[in-house]
């Protein structure tokens, strides 16, 4: 990956010339006309491409022309080939065009968006920054943020799905208040969970097996609460990081609980379902969330949680639906556990508040309203 290309550039540039995309007329024809640039399979189920599609299905729905532009899987580390294809398509992009790119793509593409941002409007929407994902080196992490300071300084409005990356990009990456908007996901309408049913707990985890999603700290947890009777579902891709999770179930071997878990990869929306419909307990130990629309369609399924309190978890979960602890904390997580496995009016009142969350959840259609209006002030 050319993040070094990158940086050269902008420190050649220097840092000057790092300001938000100069305020053009954007004409009545193209007012309603928008380019999507996604890195990946947007059918992909993991949170920030479901978000990401409703997004788009939703202003295409309004009349809007939306034309999506597909970038390799591969970034945020693409390769060169990955690169000039992705530069290819931000060149045909006609002047003055909106244009909403992932924040998967902000950091590579940071010197392309620098000299883009002078034709176009560009639309950063960001679930969190890649700097903060959990397995990069010190080196990496310093200039995946480098990188993506310059390209969310040359954006001309950014979209964040939770009021803590907001605070995050204020802070740390020295965002402009003013350009950012708060628009969090919506909630489709989810069958009530029934549990399982069965003598033993049916516990469900929805994760991509990557490092910052904590599993290893979940099965160390686990493995000290082998007494009592429990089962693991663990959904997500298996192939997006095959290091990972070749270790994580070399983990669960190794901790003696592998015939309790099942790592079931990618399911469809109906499986998916089926899944939130039998579970007893939804865990997550993950390191950070942007957002953790896992965890809200848990909620919306009136699933009880067991989490960490990393990033915008502690928002998304309240305190009536769930048990939260520090991040890589696997003896604060099997406490928590613990709690949930042998007090059963801890256990009612739980899913009571995880039940109360479905009344408050807010519809996709409202979440596509909020986004469509943002726009529309963008290039107004």
């Amino acid at each position: 990956m050319r993040l070094a290309d990158g940086w050269a550039y902008v420190q050649a540039v220097g840092p000057s010339r790092y300001r938000h995309a100069s305020s053009f007329c954007v004409g009545a024809d193209n007012l309603r006309q928008i380019h999507f640039i996604i890195p990946g399979n947007i059918d992909a189920l993991t949170g920030g491409y479901i978000y990401d599609k409703h997004i788009i299905n939703g202003l295409s729905a309004q009349k809007w022309h939306v034309s999506l532009h597909s970038l390799s899987a591969r970034f945020p580390f693409p390769s060169d080939h990955d690169l000039e294809y992705a530069y290819s398509i931000i060149k045909k992009i006609p002047d003055h065009s909106l244009v909403v790119i992932d924040g998967l793509a902000l950091a590579p593409l940071a010197s392309q968006l620098c000299k883009a941002s002078k034709r176009l409007r560009i639309v950063a929407l960001v679930h969190h920054p890649v700097a903060e994902e959990t397995g990069l080196t010190l080196a990496q992490q310093l200039q995946f943020k480098k990188l993506e300071q310059v390209a969310l300084s040359v954006c001309s409005q950014i979209s964040v799905t939770s009021a803590v990356t907001a605070k995050m990009l204020i802070e740390e990456y020295y965002v402009n208040p003013a350009s950012i908007e708060v628009i969090e996901p919506g909630i489709a309408k989810m069958p009530v969970s029934i549990g399982s049913n069965k003598a033993s707990f049916n516990l469900l985890c929805i994760a991509t097996l990557i490092p910052r999603k904590g599993h290893e700290v979940l099965l160390h947890a686990l493995a000290s609460l082998q007494e009592v009777p429990w089962n693991l579902d663990c959904i997500g891709d298996l192939d997006r990081d095959k290091q990972t999770s070749i270790r994580v179930k070399n983990c669960a071997t190794k901790l003696g609980i592998r015939d309790r878990i099942n790592f079931l990869g990618n399911l469809n929306v109906s499986k998916m379902r089926d899944a939130l419909r039998s579970a007893d307990l939804f865990v997550l130990a993950s390191y950070h969330e942007g957002y953790g629309m896992a965890l809200a369609e848990a909620l919306g399924s009136g699933i009880p949680i067991v989490a960490t309190s990393a990033g915008a978890i502690i928002e998304t979960v309240p305190q009536k639906a769930g048990l939260l602890v520090p991040a890589g904390d696997s003896r604060a997580f099997a406490s928590a556990l613990s709690r949930f496995f042998h007090e059963p009016r801890l256990r009612c009142r739980l899913t009571e508040g995880a039940r109360g969350c479905r009344r408050t959840q807010r519809s996709w259609e409202k979440v596509v309203y909020q986004m469509e209006a943002f726009l529309l002030e963008t290039v107004g």
